[in-house]
């Protein structure tokens, strides 16, 4: 494993705030953007280290660049790679934390 993809920071990039997202958070299912080289296994331990909570499986998906066309121009939206975890019953991740 790359000292890189050893810090879990360095793996999970951001939550996805998404409709899909918030209702897969009622079945205790939570979406991330995730690095395009992490692997399930480093994904889920980045999470139960980060959230301290137990990671009953993780699923990805990477969509594809999308290429579009200004003028003259063409411009490539990144790959993205998302994972979808899966918590134990009774756990969860709180994104939206009281102030």
């Amino acid at each position: 494993m790359s000292k890189f993809l050893a810090d879990p920071y360095a793996i999970i990039k951001r939550p996805l705030i998404t409709e899909k997202g918030t209702l897969l958070a009622e079945q205790n299912q939570y979406l991330f953007e995730v690095e395009p080289k992490a692997t399930k296994v480093q994904i889920s331990q980045a999470i139960a280290t980060l959230f301290q909570v137990k990671v009953v499986s993780v699923n990805t998906v990477t969509r594809r660049a999308e290429q579009k066309r200004t003028g003259a121009r063409n411009h490539a939206k990144p790959n993205i790679k998302k994972a979808v975890v899966t918590l134990a019953e009774g756990q969860s991740i709180d994104m939206f934390p009281t102030v």
